[in-house]
């Protein structure tokens, strides 16, 4: 069943399209970022992806009174399956030249889940979160908003069908409660559960259900109200359809150019833009200007690449980053134009050509299975010659330099090192308790290493034996330790009891490699510490968190591991430079600094004594030639040293 051809919808999804490309690009105009709300032309896809599988599906409801599932899906695979296969495909020889073993299995998996439409599901509990240096790297990570797209057109016309069928007379109720009840769900969820609100469907619901309303609307009620006092106020108002696309137009831009990764989304936020966009879908009138603009040869030619400029964007942009580690404004150019290029070719060679009737449906299968298997021999015969992470040390090792490649030797501490009590402490001494996850082992480990500088501390350690992607675990079980005098959450554990240790400190620093959620949760335990009289001070910790990171290297091993080679002076100066211009933890700096001063409490910034604010450099290297990092977070021995004569020189822990 055909819907009319609205131009001004491709319109919107170039603005769609445009805000998340430009979202993700990380493109500085002038020195400011001007689409930090982008991530929200997901949102706009969500409500014109509702509105128009629900307008297809209840007129040929209201037609025909049957619905074909065959048709309808058919129609989905031709839509969406040729385009991710050959992206797929294309980004297969990518991942194999630039991406270490360890991390293509990553890719290989995604790849699976991608083609299962429950990409979302993985990259969730793979711990990652959308919008951080560390998912910029993940080819595949923009799939998850298709998942959620099947998801949904898998589930929505079953259950459609069946109210259309037996409860017609409540369909109108049933969306609306669908709409609440999924946005309620997000706004709660966004503040507590950031991560699975963000990725998963019954978050997103209310966006698509939106444009279901609409559709509703538009098929059902509209032509009710024809030539009735309402349909004059509320429809064909010359006023409200010359005001309220411009509105709806104003609520999107708005909140591409002023929202940004700090506001809770999906949630009452989000309302702004998906009124927006339902404002310019009800109200556009061919001779209205936003129509007119969105209507126009630029916008609708756009909009009509637009779902290939999403599936080439995010591969194009990942692989490049990984090549280049720190890429420039103008590196940032040449993939947007690379971006239309492949998506141009992409959308008049394989999306007409596959949506086209003339061309048999069972071809496409056949096709889709070839691609398959391809994809599949590729991605086994990759697995077997790579042995997962066993390649990757070896390729560490090919430089034969105990300065460059040590050892893993957090690892080897943490197994050296017993957490103790503060028993038999010298009453002299201030006990400094230090909790965390490896982030604050390694935190401990610098003034473990360096005793005799701290002579009138003693430094204890907290820290989990069983290991989680983010510590937001860790933060609940502690919070739940002290406040019922218990020895052992359910399902974590810690490395000692850790009561013993609270009770006889005098400091707690809460240092760790911090999360979202983490910095959610961390009101509760801060207001439950201090009201034991314990001092606290935050501190953050890895100068790479949020430094792109390129198959997990650390900038210095990513150049060592691409050149065979020690950097010489001058190229170390260079990348040490490189690493203080691309400092990305104000946003995690910012946060912690508000909690510090909401509780009154210290907030120790570690690129105080790590970076050089004078020089604009951060310290890669000891004195003597010796990494300070081995990997892309932790601190070897040697730079444990080093940082600990720093902070010592610097008198930066002042904390008395």
């Amino acid at each position: 069943m055909k819907i009319n051809y609205r131009p001004e919808i491709d319109g919107l999804r170039a603005i769609a399209v445009s805000a998340v490309i430009f979202y993700h690009a990380q493109l500085n105009i002038f020195g400011k970022n001007f689409f930090e709300g982008g991530f929200i032309g997901v949102d706009i896809f969500f409500v014109i992806s509702g509105y128009l599988i629900t307008s297809l599906i209840l007129k040929e409801l209201e037609n025909t009174g049957k619905f074909s599932f065959s048709y309808f899906y058919e129609r989905r695979a031709r839509r969406i399956l040729p385009a991710l296969i050959v992206v797929i495909l294309a980004s297969l020889p990518a991942a194999w030249l630039f991406l270490v073993p360890g991390n293509f299995i990553e890719f290989a998996k995604s790849i699976l889940y991608s083609l299962g439409f429950s990409s979302n599901f993985y990259f969730h509990y793979s711990g990652l979160q959308y919008g951080t240096e560390d998912g910029l790297l993940k080819p595949l990570l923009h799939t998850w908003s298709l998942s959620v797209e099947e998801q949904y057109y898998i589930l929505f016309p079953v259950i459609l069908l069946i109210i259309f069928k037996f409860f017609r007379k409540y369909l109108l109720g049933f969306l609306i409660f669908g709409f609440f009840t999924s946005l309620l769900m997000a706004e709660w969820g966004s503040k507590n559960y950031p991560a699975a609100t963000f990725y998963f469907l019954h978050t997103r619901m209310w966006e698509l259900i939106s444009g279901s309303l609409l559709a509703y609307f538009e098929i059902f009620k509209k032509g009710r109200l024809n030539n009735s006092v309402l349909n004059s106020i509320l429809l064909n108002n010359s006023v409200l359809n010359s005001i309220l696309p411009a509105v709806g137009i104003i609520l999107i831009m708005h909140s591409i150019i002023f929202y940004n990764d700090k506001i809770f989304h999906p949630s009452f936020f989000t309302l702004s833009p998906v009124i927006g966009v339902s404002l310019i879908i009800l109200y556009s009138r061919k001779n209205e200007i936003i129509t007119k603009i969105l209507s126009s040869k630029i916008f609708v030619g756009v909009g009509l690449i637009s779902y290939s400029m999403y599936l080439w964007h995010y591969p194009i942009f990942a692989f490049a980053r990984i090549k280049s580690n720190i890429p420039s404004q103008y590196d940032k150019l040449e993939w947007i134009i690379l971006t239309v290029f492949l998506s141009t070719l992409s959308y008049f060679f394989i999306e007409k050509f596959f949506r086209n009737k003339k061309t048999k449906f069972f071809k496409i299968l056949f096709i889709f299975l070839i691609s398959i298997i391809i994809i599949f021999s590729s991605l086994l015969l990759f697995y077997k010659n790579s042995n997962s992470f066993e390649l990757t040390k070896k390729i560490r090792r090919s430089i034969d330099d105990k300065k460059i490649f040590l050892e893993n030797d957090h690892y080897k501490f943490r197994k050296s090192y017993s957490p103790k009590n503060f028993y038999n402490i010298a009453k002299n001494k201030k006990k400094v308790l230090i909790i965390g996850n490896s982030g604050g082992e390694d935190f401990f480990k610098i003034f473990y290493l360096n005793k005799e500088l701290f002579k009138n501390y003693d430094f204890e350690l907290i820290s989990s034996k069983i290991r989680k992607r983010n510590s937001v675990y860790q933060v609940k079980c502690l919070e739940q330790l002290i406040r019922q005098s218990i020895t052992k959450c359910e399902n974590f554990e810690f490395t000692t009891n850790i009561l013993d240790q609270f009770e006889k400190s005098d400091i707690i620093i809460l240092s760790t490699l911090w999360s979202e959620e983490d910095l959610v949760v961390l009101d509760n335990l801060i207001a439950l510490i201090h009201s034991k009289n314990k001092k606290i001070i935050l501190t953050n910790t890895s100068i790479f968190m949020n430094v792109y990171t390129a198959n997990k290297f650390n900038p210095l091993d990513y150049y060592i591991y691409s050149n065979k080679k020690f950097p010489d002076k001058k190229k170390l100066k260079k990348i040490e430079k490189e690493v203080f211009e691309n400092l990305n933890q104000k946003k995690l700096n910012n946060r912690l600094n508000d909690k510090a001063k909401k509780f009154d409490i210290p907030f120790l910034n570690i690129e105080e004594f790590q970076c050089n604010y004078k020089d604009k450099t951060c310290d890669l290297v000891t004195p003597d030639n010796y990494k300070i990092y081995w990997d892309r977070t932790h601190i070897t021995e040697k730079g444990a040293k080093y940082l600990g004569n720093k902070i010592y020189e610097l008198n930066w822990f002042m904390i008395d």
